[in-house]
């Protein structure tokens, strides 16, 4: 990567431990910088921080009125979730109502970070099934909409119409063409974009100017995600604990590899930053401070203190260190 900032650094004993290096951006309405820190332009790979944006044609193409979908359908097509039965209970109610089941995914089964459904699958002697991918509430999403395109099974696959359909909503959002992809971890194909691009399609998230049908479906999905925090990611997560804190003012997710973008729809802007080393520590604690830095967060309050500083502590519960972003 070009021209990294160092934007955490971890104290211990008085010294210097260790940093983390990366970039960010905010933009406005316009796609005008407001601040950067690193390469704007930097090509990323969003990885799960942009699947609102992979969750516009499932709105635009109609087929979310069709099958009834709710607010809390339009959450779960933008998580990344732990899955917990709040979370899992939703996707399989969800499939019933495509007819579908858990063979008809194509993201592959996963251990759910949810502790009591972890342990609940140990006691039962089960394993964990697709449904329990912290990605199954997108890939019901993509599912619902193959059902309005009538594609074939491989929803996945990039030549796939449902996928063609995301690219070019990805790509419209980003005000870029993308140059190429990335294979997710749960098989779907991931768009690259630069960092500055991410965030453009961040703030027309938030303030719309897209036509009166992208609008409505970019609107509701931010709504959604604000409106069920404990959807979009699970109790202890960063993206909902952060959320509640913003009271509806910020709609954020995280993406694998240290990636974070906010929508800011009081505020007009668009957030996004990549961390280099893809640590989550740093990402969640650059994503605090930002949200911070435009009025949308209390530095008192201690989910905020949580992410920004840790605190540091050893087995004993010893404070031993700090951690200081360094924006």
């Amino acid at each position: 990567m070009r021209n990294p900032h160092s934007l955490v650094e971890i104290h211990r004993g008085g010294f210097l431990e260790s940093c983390h290096r990366g970039h960010a951006v905010i933009v406005d309405q316009s796609g005008e910088i407001l601040a950067a820190w690193g390469n704007p332009e930097e090509v990323i790979l969003p990885r799960s921080s942009c699947k609102m944006l992979q969750a516009l044609p499932l709105i635009e193409s109609g087929a979310a009125d069709r099958f009834g979908l709710t607010s809390e359908h339009l959450a779960l097509a933008c998580a990344s979730h732990k899955g917990a039965e709040i979370h899992t209970s939703r996707v399989k109610d969800w499939l019933a109502t495509l007819a579908l089941g858990d063979d008809d995914f194509r993201c592959g089964p996963q251990i759910p970070g949810d502790r009591p459904a972890r342990e609940d699958l140990i006691r039962n002697f089960e394993s964990p099934c697709q449904i329990h991918n912290n990605c199954s509430g997108k890939h019901s999403g993509f599912l619902t909409l193959n059902k309005q395109l009538k594609g074939g099974p491989e929803y996945v696959d990039p030549a796939h119409p449902v996928q063609k359909a995301v690219r070019e909503a990805f790509e419209e959002m980003c005000q870029q063409t993308s140059p190429g992809y990335g294979i997710d971890g749960c098989s779907a194909p991931n768009f690259a974009c630069t960092l500055k691009g991410l965030a453009v399609a961040m703030a027309g998230m938030a303030t719309g100017g897209k036509g009166a049908v992208r609008d409505k479906a970019a609107q509701s999905l931010v709504s959604a995600m604000m409106r069920h925090p404990e959807l979009v990611a699970g109790e202890g997560n960063a993206c909902t604990e952060l959320m509640r804190s913003a009271k509806g003012e910020a709609a954020i997710k995280t993406g694998a590899e240290g990636v974070y973008v906010g929508i800011l729809p009081g505020k007009k802007l668009g957030i996004a930053l990549k961390i280099e080393d893809g640590a989550t520590r740093a990402s969640e604690a650059v994503l605090a401070a930002l949200l911070l830095r435009v009025g949308v967060l209390d530095a008192a309050d201690p989910m905020v203190q949580k992410r920004l500083v840790g605190p540091i502590t050893n087995r004993r519960d010893i404070v031993t260190g700090e951690m200081r972003v360094t924006l």
